[in-house]
């Protein structure tokens, strides 16, 4: 034990070492991202008469709202909002005023459904253990307890008039499969009641398909809902939807499972709703355009646009919703985090890639309408100053990464449709992954010296430099298979890595590593190589979507996207492609793994980055 003056004289050592440590925690601790729909203001609440009349902001101070539901005696709306950064459930009196925070957890909360005696609430939340199951919630004193449990996946839940059940729909027991010929997974759902003391679970539907958002009618027997093949859930799910993939409004018989059509015309139509004497309102998402909005079964209209979720008053009169809102995104702006230890940032542009200083990040601008002319695009990470470093009309950029140095930017460049072009590309055999080509190049970090590094008509993309700079690795799809390829620099020789379905890949700063993702057992996976082929660990065991891998700048952490938690919501709602992308950090081996996202968007391509000046520091 040393001495009180050796003591003494070791503190400045001591606190330089403290000062060092967390200068390092803090450098791996700062991620970008970026989140397909659901960003600040993209969603807004609206109130107006059921034909649309007198429509006008639900908020004084609006936020990222959404999901509105009419208490059943007109005093209250419930919604979600992300004002105070996660999802959380709120009221309101339909004028407005008196709004009130009811949950306030780190956790997901959203799709709230009023009991018939408006005092309690049924809601969807991840509180427990990051899956979507339902809770109840008594008003008056805010006590909250579990509904539902298990693997969860329970969305859209609507409560009996008589009070006796509780109606939502599940992807509980159902399986999680591609999309015909993509990565992207269907949403297989079913329609169950549930009393609210949590007994007498019922499945009343048994498509293999998809039938979602149960509202009750009035006799207590029948709830009505909305049906669709289960590959439609995919096309349903991007903004616009695809023309031919209409919906079809059901009524369900609860206790004998019969289902029976309800009248509505064409399009993809969701949110059905029994409203007083008789009628019927449901959503049109299809189009995007004049024929977007709410309409009625009798075949009168109602507010238009890209409304996603609505709720009526008791009488029918007034309907208030959420629609989606055109804004324009920062560069690069600060988000919830729903882990304290990490901070989370979200970029306008695709892939970011941060410098070792942490200044700056490359990244790939959003293409134009024909799906070409996405370029690289460098910002500044303090100010959000972007400029264009390279863009062609007729290919994309993808996947920038820095050199070492930090003076040179490799990326990949090509049509790349199955990233760009919606779901029009489809993958049926090894070929067609070849998408017409794609090419490793290099610019410098001003935009000069352009030079193309691959040639032939293979698919090559996410390069990623060795620490050495004189090496990077790549995905290759080519016309008879797959894998990862090392270049040298210099000399131009290829060697092939792997041989496998593999992607994104990522050299460790360590230089003893290569991250990436593989397809194995129906599922992507994340693995780790030595430069030299051997050594090969898979570190993701959960059958489903873990990808867009990255190193932090230490080589200690691995931060990526993930489905493991599942669907959060019914896809339509959401306009995201994947809408169940979670970011994770774990260590380089696997172990550790901590959540860092918790709501329904998708979140994907993370980056880490550095604190800004930590590279020189580390000098």
């Amino acid at each position: 034990m040393p001495t009180p003056a050796r003591f003494l004289t070791s503190l400045p050592l001591l606190f330089w070492l403290a000062a060092a440590s967390l200068a390092a925690q803090s450098s791996a601790r700062k991620i970008a991202a970026v989140r397909v729909f659901g960003n600040a203001g993209q969603t807004g609440l609206y109130i107006a008469d059921s034909d649309g009349g007198g429509e006008r902001p639900l908020l004084a101070a609006p936020a990222t709202d959404y999901d509105p539901a009419w208490a059943p005696d007109g005093s209250w709306i419930v919604f979600t909002s992300e004002r105070e950064g996660s999802a959380d459930l709120y009221r309101v009196k339909p004028d407005g005023s008196d709004l009130t925070r009811l949950t306030d957890d780190a956790a997901y909360e959203d799709q709230a459904a009023f009991s018939p005696d408006s005092k309690q609430i049924v809601f969807v939340t991840t509180r427990n253990g990051g899956r979507a199951v339902l809770w109840t919630m008594d008003l008056a004193t805010r006590r909250a307890k579990a509904l539902t449990s298990g693997s969860g996946g329970d969305f859209r839940p609507s409560w009996s008039p008589d009070g006796q059940w509780i109606a939502f729909s599940s992807v509980r027991g159902n399986a999680f499969p591609f999309s015909h010929g993509r990565w992207e997974r269907l949403q297989l759902a079913d329609i169950y009641v549930i009393r609210p003391d949590g007994s007498g679970l019922k499945k009343v539907t048994h498509t293999g398909n998809f039938c979602g958002s149960p509202k009750w009618m009035s006799d207590n027997r029948h709830v009505a809902a909305y049906c669709m093949t289960a590959q439609q859930t995919l096309a349903n799910r991007w903004y616009p939807s695809e023309g031919g993939s209409d919906t079809r409004l059901v009524s369900i018989d609860v206790t004998s499972g019969a289902v029976s059509d309800l009248a509505a015309g064409p399009g993809v139509k969701f949110n059905p709703s029994p409203l007083a004497g008789g009628e019927t309102g449901y959503i049109r998402k299809d189009a995007g355009g004049p024929g977007a909005g709410i309409y009625y079964a009798s075949g009168r209209r109602g507010p238009r646009g890209d409304i996603r979720s609505a709720s009526w008053s008791p009488d029918g009169r007034r309907v208030v919703f959420h629609r989606r809102l055109s804004v324009a995104a920062a560069p690069i702006r600060k988000a919830f985090s729903a882990n304290p230890h990490y901070e989370l940032s979200l970029t306008a542009t695709i892939l970011p890639s941060f410098n070792a200083a942490g200044d700056r990040f490359v990244a790939t601008a959003r293409p134009g309408p024909t799906h070409l002319g996405a370029a690289l695009v460098m910002t500044a990470a303090a100010g959000g100053h972007s400029e264009v470093i390279h863009e062609e009309k007729n290919r994309n950029v993808l996947g920038p990464q820095w050199s070492p140095r930090g003076d040179r930017i490799i990326f990949s460049i090509g049509e790349f449709p199955a990233f760009f072009d919606g779901f029009q590309k489809t993958f049926l055999k090894t070929a067609d992954r070849v998408e017409g080509g794609a090419q490793i190049a290099i610019v410098n970090a001003d935009g000069s010296g352009f030079e193309e590094l691959t040639r032939g008509d293979s698919n090559s993309a996410f390069p990623s430099f060795s620490p050495d700079g004189r090496r990077f690795v790549y995905r290759a799809f080519e016309k008879n298979g797959y894998g990862l390829r090392i270049m040298n620099l210099e000399t131009k020789a290829v060697t092939a890595l792997t041989r496998e379905y593999d992607n994104f890949p990522a050299w460790s700063p360590r230089g003893d590593l290569i991250l990436f993702s593989r397809l194995v057992e129906g599922a992507y996976e994340i693995f780790t190589i030595r430069p030299d082929g051997s050594a090969l660990k898979r570190l993701t065991y959960t059958h489903g979507n873990d990808a867009h891998q990255a190193w932090s700048p230490d080589g200690e952490y691995i931060v990526f996207a993930s489905s493991r938690m599942g669907f959060k919501d019914e896809v339509v709602y959401t306009d995201a492609p994947q809408p169940y992308g979670e970011l994770f950090v774990m260590r380089f081996d696997g172990t550790q793994v901590e959540q860092i996202t918790d709501n329904q968007w998708e979140e994907g391509a993370p980056a880490w980055q550095p604190e800004m000046g930590a590279a020189a520091m580390r000098r």
